[in-house]
């Protein structure tokens, strides 16, 4: 509960707070805590930043953090529900993209829509689809930049290090699999805040 009230105060002061002061504010904090960033943004204005392993709730706010290092504006995606008054403009000032999960609504299609209409995008999406442990990465952020011909930024946090950043860039190369492969092996060296909740099978 305490946590909970803790970013909920953090985030509303972000949402308050303009341009460079924001900026100026967050990475203050991030590095207060002992934390420092590695690695760049991709050169190009529109990619998928996967948000791995996603285990807490401080993985947001590090992450945000990590992108106005980059002076990149990470955008995420929610149920349309999130973004109804009172509170959607909320959701939106921290990035959201409201998105329909409805059964008759393709989530992918919708996102390789709006990548299309969009001149700069940055969408994290975290493959687990949940902070809790589960043992299987859903397909979504592949096929989503797949389908935008849009590449993959493997962003981290390490809690054992305090190190936020992205690390490699890659294409989809059609093949899940090999692609996934070489993925895993990357964040197989990075820890998470909760390792006993990242899944190991594929």
């Amino acid at each position: 509960m305490i946590l909970k009230i803790l970013m909920t105060k953090f985030l509303s002061a972000v949402a308050r707070t303009p341009g460079e002061v924001m900026r100026a504010a967050m990475l203050g904090l991030y590095r207060l805590a002992g934390w420092r960033v590695e690695g760049a943004a991709p050169q190009t204005h529109k990619f998928v930043v996967i948000a791995a392993p996603h285990t807490s709730n401080w993985d947001l706010p590090l992450m945000l953090a990590v992108a106005l290092q980059f002076r990149v504006r990470l955008r995420w995606m929610g149920k349309d529900t999130l973004f109804k008054p009172p509170f959607g403009w909320f959701m939106r000032v921290l990035g959201g993209i409201a998105i329909d999960r409805s059964k008759t609504n393709d989530v992918v299609a919708q996102m390789v829509e709006i990548f299309g209409q969009a001149d700069r995008l940055a969408v994290a999406i975290p493959p687990e689809g949940t902070r809790s442990k589960t043992r299987y990465w859903k397909t979504g952020f592949y096929n989503i930049a797949h389908g935008a011909d849009v590449p993959i930024a493997l962003g981290f946090l390490d809690y054992a290090r305090k190190v936020g950043g992205i690390g490699m860039v890659m294409r989809t190369s059609g093949d899940y699999d090999t692609d996934l492969e070489a993925i895993k092996a990357f964040y197989a060296q990075v820890t998470p805040k909760f390792p006993d909740q990242v899944g190991t099978e594929e």
